[in-house]
């Protein structure tokens, strides 16, 4: 098995003793370094071979927020913090996943074993395309991680929310609701940037005030979709590109 060669950066040394406990429990996972040293982590990370690293926020000589920064992509992070409100700008610079203290081994394995996940699939060989039937080259295609969870903005936290978790969401005046099944959402947001945010394919709007994911949808009935209880309107503005997408997923 290929281990994930990972170092662990913090300024509190319990906190380095925990992930070290933790990584030692993990088959897939080799610490091969911790340090209080924010500056000498970065430079493990640009010299190369570091696959993950655990990172506090609020380090002295130099921040989580930074260190990604200047780092620009290079190796995995999973962030380490007691502090929630850094949640949504370090999504933004493309994090694998987010640990608030104190971490409980579940939710650390769980971090960890989709990085793994993701680092197997990129070894896995690529088939060969097959022979061109013309001599016009195309342009090469950006190839994005795939995105399973967003962060929101809530009355008195950030809060992360599993896509699989959302049946659809609706816009009000100010505010959209997201709802799950197991609880209704509030965030100051609008649809546009909402629908922005979501990826294409899982969720489509189907009406001025509504987004819904596909998967979740349960019956159509002429104009009106139903959705774990809840009946949504098709808006004619969006109905042409809703039964093309439904007739594709060959529903």
């Amino acid at each position: 098995m290929t281990k994930l060669k990972c170092i662990a950066v913090d300024d509190e040394p319990l906190a380095l003793d925990i992930i070290e406990d933790y990584v030692s429990k993990v088959p897939f996972l080799e610490l091969v370094k911790r340090t209080e040293n924010a500056i000498e982590a970065l430079q493990l990370v640009q010299a190369g071979g570091i696959d993950l690293v655990f990172l506090d926020i609020q380090m002295p000589e130099l921040t989580g927020i930074q260190f990604l920064k200047i780092a620009n992509g290079k190796s995995n992070y999973i962030l380490t913090t007691a502090y929630s409100q850094y949640a949504l700008e370090s999504y933004d610079l493309n994090v694998s996943d987010y640990l608030l203290k104190p971490i409980a081994f579940d939710r650390f394995y769980k971090a960890v074993e989709k990085v793994h996940n993701q680092q197997q699939k990129s070894a896995e060989p690529t088939p060969l395309p097959p022979p061109a039937i013309t001599p016009l080259m195309s342009a090469p295609v950006a190839v994005h991680p795939v995105q399973d969870f967003i962060f929101v903005k809530t009355e008195h936290k950030i809060q992360k929310i599993q896509l699989d978790d959302i049946l659809y969401i609706e816009g009000l005046k100010d505010y959209i609701s997201i709802y799950t099944k197991a609880e209704r959402i509030i965030t100051l947001q609008n649809m546009k940037k909402m629908e922005e945010t979501l990826p294409t394919g899982q969720f489509i709007r189907v009406h001025k005030s509504y987004i819904i994911a596909l998967d979740k949808i349960e019956s159509i009935e002429r104009s009106r979709i139903s959705i774990f209880g809840k009946v949504i309107p098709i808006g004619d503005t969006y109905r042409d590109e809703f039964f093309k997408h439904i007739d594709n997923k060959n529903i």
